[in-house]
């Protein structure tokens, strides 16, 4: 799933390869895509034009062409990882097994509960929440209406911010293209640092209880 592996292999076809992961990452529950990571490098190999998406203009139309491919996909893995929490959330809920655990589901339930509807928006900057919280705000029956806006403004937010900050780095500095592995390393850690907060909050809370109940 290294971003300069899937370039390699797929070249020009690689945007697309993208979107597939964006996709599958937001709705089908695998939390271990390169998401971040992922679209962090398409910005720096579109500043350095080592990919092209239509092959239609200069840099920066690519650019945002992939920004309106990327956030479509984002939105649409949402939507389709929404109904299936409609349609059969409760059983996955119960289930725990290697890739959908229940410790991510009551993490992102408790992460919803706290944050409502802007967790649409806050958790797709979260590992693992990123992908459960479309399940959870299905599970939930939240209103239709008011989980796509909600999710519009998240897949915007997230794509652009990530996919910005990486074209303009790489316009920037030339030199970080050379040197993707150290990128994707700050990026990673960048994103996973939301994931330890969380954790740590989390089993601070469990621990005030503890001392509640003992007391």
């Amino acid at each position: 799933m290294d971003p300069a592996w899937l370039l390699d292999q797929f070249g020009g076809a690689f945007i697309w390869v993208s979107l597939a992961i964006v996709f599958v990452e937001c709705g089908l529950f695998f939390p271990f895509l390169p998401g971040d990571t992922l679209l962090f490098a398409l910005g720096l190999f579109i500043a350095g034009e080592q990919i092209t998406v239509l092959g239609v203009g200069t840099p920066l139309i690519e650019l945002v062409i992939a920004v309106v491919l990327l956030t479509g996909a984002a939105f649409l893995g949402n939507v389709v990882g929404y109904e299936i929490g409609r349609k059969i959330g409760p059983p996955l809920y119960e289930r725990n097994g290697k890739i959908l655990k229940r410790k991510y589901f009551d993490m992102t339930d408790s992460f919803f509960d706290k944050h409502g509807n802007k967790a649409l928006v806050i958790g797709r900057f979260v590992p693992f929440v990123r992908t459960y919280i479309t399940v959870v705000a299905g599970v939930t029956q939240m209103e239709r209406r008011k989980f796509f806006t909600w999710s519009a403004v998240g897949a915007v937010a997230w794509v652009i911010s990530i996919v910005f900050l990486g074209y303009f780095l790489g316009a920037t500095f030339p030199a970080i293209g050379e040197n993707i592995d150290y990128a994707m390393i700050a990026i990673l850690a960048f994103t996973v640092i939301p994931l330890v907060y969380e954790g740590w909050k989390h089993r601070g809370h469990d621990d005030d209880e503890t001392a509640s109940a003992e007391a």
